[in-house]
């Protein structure tokens, strides 16, 4: 995955693909800092948790464009996820999703809310690069209350 970007980084360089390449520069400066302070080179797990970080980031960052009003950042930011994306696993489902929380249901049993914890322990490690947590864990809100 490390090998990927570095790679493409080069081609954006080569093909004078401005956004691309800045996009792969962030990405880039976000691994070394990360390979910095873990004193070692990073696995694609990693890499993937440093991707999605930068995603939700640029998610936040379009709801505060919203209000603001700013098409044009809105329309930029939305093109940066889109190249992030390109580097991330294959997206579960909510249906996909909706299937993993049924399992984790059975296997743990909650008897309220406040079993949250034990729930997201178990599931966060399956879904984990592959799903949006902040929907994963609106649906396990949403299968909890119906308890």
């Amino acid at each position: 995955m490390r090998e990927r970007i570095l790679t493409d980084l080069v081609s954006a360089m080569k093909n004078k693909d401005k956004e691309r390449l800045s996009v792969l520069r962030m990405v880039k400066g976000a691994m070394q800092l990360e390979e910095i302070n873990v004193k070692h080179e990073l696995d694609d797990g990693e890499v993937i948790r440093i991707i999605s970080k930068q995603i939700k980031t640029r998610k936040d960052s379009i709801v505060e464009f919203e209000k603001g009003n700013r098409t044009d950042l809105i329309n930029a930011t939305n093109n940066e996820i889109s190249i992030l994306e390109e580097y991330m696993p294959e997206q579960m489902s909510e249906e996909e999703i909706a299937k993993v929380i049924d399992d984790v249901f059975n296997q743990i049993n909650p008897s309220s809310p406040k079993d949250m914890g034990k729930i997201m322990s178990v599931i966060s490690p399956l879904v984990k690069g592959k799903a949006d947590m902040g929907l994963v864990n609106k649906m396990i809100k949403e299968k909890l209350n119906n308890i």
